[in-house]
């Protein structure tokens, strides 16, 4: 059941060829990247493409809540007149992230150094997941935090008057984790180091340079070291949104398992540390041309033409993990339609996302008739190839938006409807899903 509303059943059942344009939304984590960047600048940062799913939107509203001045001019275009590096003055609301566990950490990692007090809370589903991966590094700083036990929400941080410098390794591979760190030391003087043993998506790092912060990456034996100077003036940007390739998973594997298919798929960031799905994909045997292959808003982009394909299981890399954490739910319906095992290990992170993912997609499959095996860091999804998926089930969503739009895209080749409990989440990162599949000729509905 979603959080502030009624929950959504639905349904997706075996469709003819899905054909046709697919225009995703802007990509989710450069959005709320955006936001705050442009928040912490100094002048009027102009964005478009911006995703305005609820999770940016939900963002967009603690950037205001924090003093800055954001202003819709059309569909995704937006306007940011920011108050500075250290200029966040004191919300006088709870600042509500609903569903996002990328906006919360970010914003916490953003007010983390400047002297103010801020209370966060979300959604059910937010309010379970761990924020001391958070708290702890920024505790270096000299910021507090206080939470419910086990470090998470609701949670107050009281900012670091006098914060300092800080060097210190990522004990996961997690972006969000990076990212809080790097913006905590924004308003920290010297330099502050963060070492990552395994790449996560640096969408952070490159928006940093492009706002005018003075920031290094260099590979050594310890990893990815970043160095970034504290105390900068940020300039405002002109920022262009590519579209998310996490939302573009979702057309893109329906196009692959419903036999007949052909869609493109325009403009799709691929960042080497967001592609690991696509590289997977080829590797399954999946027909995936990529076209045009050019660079928007700093991003490499390219326009995607997917057609059915015939897949087979393989092993997925553990250290591919970081660049296709999100993905990894619609990865586990694609194995199960193909021929052989898929193994996904190095994965223990799905189990700490907006559910135990982990969990939810092995027993959404096994309802579904698909063999699974599953550990603390493992998923291997045994696919039925020319047998077929027997579907008939109706799958758990947790208040996950990844596992619902999964199985969605599941039932559309199954043989037998699938259903889900609750496809409201949905809307936090992909509001236009419906939409767009039924427009690809996907038989989706919205259950009574």
């Amino acid at each position: 059941m979603s959080a502030h509303a009624p929950p959504i059943p639905m349904t997706a059942q075996a469709s003819g060829p899905l054909k046709g344009v697919a225009e995703v939304p802007g990509d989710k984590s450069i959005s709320h990247r955006a936001l705050i960047f442009g928040a912490l600048s100094v002048g009027r940062t102009q964005v478009t493409g911006l995703l305005e799913g609820q999770d940016v939107l939900d963002t967009a509203a603690a950037m205001r809540a924090f003093g800055a001045h954001l202003t819709r001019q059309a569909p995704g275009a937006w306007t940011i007149d920011g108050v500075g590096v250290g200029g966040f003055c004191e919300p006088e609301t709870v600042i509500d992230c609903g569903n996002s566990g990328t906006g919360v950490r970010l914003i916490m990692g953003a007010m983390a150094t400047t002297p103010i007090t801020a209370t966060f809370t979300g959604d059910a589903s937010l309010r379970k997941r761990p924020m001391g991966r958070v708290t702890d590094p920024l505790a270096l700083f000299g910021a507090r935090a206080h939470g419910r036990t086990g470090g998470r929400l609701p949670m107050t941080i009281i900012g670091a008057a006098d914060p300092v410098a800080v060097r210190y390794a990522t004990p996961v591979p997690s972006a969000q984790v990076k990212s809080a760190v790097l913006l905590a030391a924004l308003n920290a003087p010297g330099e502050s180091v963060v070492i990552e043993r395994e790449a996560t998506r640096d969408h952070t790092e490159r928006m940093l340079a492009g706002f005018g912060a003075e920031i290094t990456t260099e590979t050594t034996p310890e990893g990815r070291v970043i160095t970034l100077t504290g105390q900068p003036e940020l300039r405002p940007q002109a920022v262009a949104v590519p579209r998310d390739p996490s939302s573009a998973a979702f057309p893109v594997c329906a196009a692959l398992i419903v036999p007949g298919s052909e869609v493109r798929v325009p403009g799709v960031s691929q960042n080497a540390t967001r592609n690991g799905l696509f590289t997977t994909l080829v590797e399954m045997g999946a027909d995936i041309t990529f076209e045009n292959p050019r660079e928007e808003g700093g991003e490499p982009v390219a326009d995607l033409l997917v057609r059915h394909s015939a897949l087979c299981g393989v092993e997925v890399p553990p250290e591919r993990a970081a660049s296709m954490i999100d993905e990894y739910p619609i990865l586990a319906a694609v194995a199960a339609f193909a021929e052989g095992a898929t193994t996904m290990r190095g994965v223990r992170e799905l189990r700490v996302k907006e559910s135990d993912r982990i969990d939810a997609m092995a027993r959404g499959l096994e309802a579904c008739g698909v063999t699974v095996e599953e550990g603390p860091d493992f998923l291997i999804v045994h696919g039925r190839g020319a047998e077929g998926v027997p579907g008939g089930a109706t799958c758990a969503t947790h208040l996950d938006h990844r596992i619902a739009m999964s199985f969605l895209v599941l039932g559309l080749a199954a043989q037998r409807p699938v259903s889900v409990d609750d496809g409201g989440p949905i809307a936090t990162s992909f509001p236009i899903f419906e939409t767009l599949m039924t427009g690809l000729g996907a038989t989706i509905r919205r259950d009574a």
